[in-house]
């Protein structure tokens, strides 16, 4: 090993993910954790209806807030402890400071909160900052001074 090289777990992440990488693991994370508690809050709180050619769920004020908040809860807990959500894991990215360091808590609150911003017209708003950005960074991200970057 080369006297001047720094040990994995300290060096930082510096290859950003690509914004293909960014909506597969949304997309990930919608399917294995937004659908799934949309049917038990809809299912719990919702009105639901089933026939013999279709079921519905609808979510009123109540429920959809409880949804969202409850995404948001996903992604921050999930960000905050390992800086990887379900999908981020899956498709081999994870969030980091701006300088490639790890992202504290604050910061990641801050971009999580943003999400709402970004979540606009299904992520729309996200998706062309991120495009048109530099660093394939959506507002959350700049606000907060983070980055999603590869981690394999």
């Amino acid at each position: 090993m080369d006297a001047t090289a720094t040990p994995a777990a300290t060096t930082p992440q510096t290859d950003n993910a690509s914004v293909g990488l960014r909506v597969g693991g949304l997309l990930l994370d919608t399917l294995v954790v937004g659908v799934p508690l949309a049917i038990v809050i809809g299912l719990l709180l919702g009105e639901a209806e089933a026939g013999s050619d279709r079921v519905s769920l609808e979510l009123g004020a109540g429920p959809t807030l409880l949804l969202v908040v409850a995404v948001l809860v996903y992604f921050l807990l999930a960000e905050s402890i390992g800086g990887q959500t379900l999908g981020k894991k899956v498709v081999g990215t994870k969030v980091v400071a701006a300088d490639g360091g790890r992202a504290g808590t604050g910061a990641i609150a801050v971009r999580t909160a943003l999400r709402i911003v970004d979540g606009f017209a299904f992520y729309l708003v996200g998706f062309v900052v991120a495009l048109a950005s530099k660093d394939n960074r959506r507002v959350g991200d700049m606000v907060a001074r983070t980055r999603v970057v590869r981690s394999r």
